[in-house]
C-alpha cells in the first residue's frame, strides 16, 4: 500500500511529465499496430512478371504549422514502406507549385496528397487541367491530413482527437485499396484558367467574417462572438445581391458493374462482316443538342454557398447535382451572431429558411462594384462573376471501409 501511495504522490508532484509520457506511450503503440498491419501487405507475394506499387506524394512541409514533413516521415512513411509500396516523395516550397508538379507528373500508380485544403485544391486543379485529364484522373488519390483546414477528411476517414491515429489511419485505407467516387466542381472565370474544387465555393458575411476571427485571440472563446458582433457595429444589414442562372440536375446514370461481354467465335464474326459488306447498316443522322434551358434567379442574401454532395459521397442519389444555398436577408444582429457561430463549427449547416436549389450548373453574376472574396475549398480568390459545372464522380479516393459503413447506416 505504501508503494502504491508513493508512486500516486509522484505522479501529482509530476503531472506534467506524467501526462507527456503517457502520450508518448500511446503514440508509439498507435505506430507499432499500424505497422505491424502493412508488414501484413508487404508479405504477400507478387508474381515475376508484376512490379511494386508506385505511390506519388504531394507534400506540404509548411502545412500543420510546418511539422508535415516531421509527421509524414514518422507516421506514413514507415507504413507505405513496410507495406512493400514503392514512394516518391515530391515536396512543394512555395504556393501553386503543386498545381506545376502535376501537369508535369507521369503516370504513377497512385496519388496520395499531404497536406491540407490548400494543397489538395492545387493538386486536383493541376490534374484536371491535364491534356489527359480524362486518363490520369483514374489515378486513385489517397489524401493524409496534416493541414490547419481538412475538409475532406470526415467524408473519408474515422476521425479522432489524436493526429496520429487519424495520419495512420488515413494511410492504412490507402493500403487496403477501397475507393469512393467524388464529384468535383470546375469554377471559370472570365479570363483565367478553371479552378477545380471538391467541397464548394462560399461568398457573403458569414465567409468575411470567418476571415477575421483569429485577429481576436486575445478573446480567447469570446473571439468568435466578438467577431460577428464587430462586423454589425461598422455595416448593417450585411447583405448582398446575386443574380443566379442554373441548369437542372442531371439523371444520374444506374451503377452497374463492370461487365465484359465474351468475344463471338470467328465464324459469326466472319458472317457478321460479310452482311455488313453486302448490306451496310443505315447511316444514323446526327443528334441535335437541344440548347441548354437556363434558369434565373435574383437573390438578396446573407450568403451563398454552392456545395458538392461530397459530405456524404456513399449515399445513393437519384440526380448528380450541386447544390445552390443561400441565407436569407432578415437575420436580426442576435440571429447573425448565433447563425455565426454555428457555421464557424460547419459552414456547410444552412438555416431552414435559406433558398436551396438544386443543379448541374450555375452562372453568379455580381453587381457592378462588388468586391471581396470567394472561399473556394477553403482557399481565398477575388469574387468576380463565375461559371460553376459539376464533374459528377470524376475522381477516385481511398476511404476507409470502417467511414463507409458508418456513412451508410440510417
Amino acid at each position: 500500500m505504501a508503494r502504491v501511495m508513493k508512486v500516486f504522490r509522484t505522479l501529482r508532484n509530476h503531472w506534467k511529465k506524467s501526462t507527456f509520457a503517457v502520450l508518448c506511450e500511446v503514440v508509439l503503440v498507435l505506430r507499432r499496430e499500424a505497422c505491424l498491419v502493412a508488414r501484413e501487405f508487404g508479405r504477400q507475394q507478387i508474381a515475376p512478371q508484376e512490379r511494386l506499387r508506385k505511390a506519388t506524394v504531394i507534400l506540404n512541409p509548411a502545412a500543420c504549422s510546418g511539422k508535415a514533413n516531421n509527421l509524414f516521415e514518422k507516421n506514413a512513411a514507415p507504413i507505405l514502406h513496410l507495406a512493400g509500396v514503392e514512394v516518391t516523395v515530391v515536396k512543394t516550397d512555395y504556393e501553386g507549385q503543386a498545381k506545376k508538379l502535376m501537369e508535369l507528373m507521369e503516370q504513377t500508380d497512385m496519388l496520395i496528397v499531404a497536406g491540407g485544403d490548400g494543397t489538395l485544391q492545387e493538386v486536383i486543379t493541376g490534374l484536371l487541367r491535364r491534356p489527359d485529364r480524362d486518363t490520369f484522373s483514374n489515378t486513385p488519390i489517397g489524401f493524409i491530413p496534416l493541414g490547419s483546414h481538412n475538409s475532406l477528411s470526415p467524408s473519408l476517414h474515422l476521425l479522432s482527437d489524436n493526429k496520429v491515429k487519424d495520419i495512420t489511419s488515413a494511410t492504412l485505407s490507402i493500403l487496403k485499396g477501397e475507393t469512393v467516387p467524388l464529384d468535383v466542381l470546375q469554377i471559370k472565370g472570365e479570363k483565367e484558367q478553371p479552378v477545380f474544387a471538391l467541397m464548394g465555393l462560399r461568398w457573403g458575411a458569414f465567409r468575411d467574417v470567418a476571415a477575421t476571427i483569429s485577429k481576436y485571440w486575445y478573446l480567447g472563446p469570446l473571439k468568435t462572438n466578438a467577431a460577428h458582433w464587430f462586423s454589425t457595429l461598422r455595416e448593417w444589414p450585411l447583405v448582398q445581391q446575386v443574380s443566379v442562372s442554373y441548369l437542372a440536375p442531371s439523371l444520374r446514370p444506374p451503377d452497374l458493374p463492370p461487365y465484359k461481354p465474351p468475344r463471338p467465335n470467328l465464324i459469326y464474326r466472319i458472317i457478321r462482316r460479310l452482311k455488313n459488306y453486302w448490306n451496310p447498316p443505315d447511316i444514323e443522322p446526327p443528334k441535335v443538342e437541344e440548347p441548354e434551358k437556363w434558369e434565373e434567379q435574383q437573390l438578396l442574401t446573407t450568403e451563398l454557398f454552392i456545395q458538392t454532395h461530397n459530405k456524404n459521397p456513399v449515399k445513393r442519389r437519384i440526380n448528380d447535382s450541386m447544390m445552390i444555398c443561400a441565407e436569407p436577408d432578415s437575420f436580426t444582429v442576435g440571429e447573425f451572431i448565433s447563425v455565426g457561430n454555428k457555421k464557424h463549427e460547419d459552414p456547410t449547416v444552412f438555416t431552414k429558411d435559406s433558398t436551396k436549389l438544386e443543379a448541374s450548373a450555375c452562372r453568379l453574376e455580381l453587381p457592378e462594384g462588388t468586391g471581396g472574396f470567394f472561399n473556394i475549398d477553403n482557399e481565398e480568390y477575388d469574387a468576380t462573376p463565375v461559371e460553376v459545372r459539376l464533374l459528377p464522380r470524376k475522381l477516385r479516393f481511398f476511404i476507409s471501409a470502417e467511414r463507409r459503413e458508418q456513412l451508410l447506416s440510417p
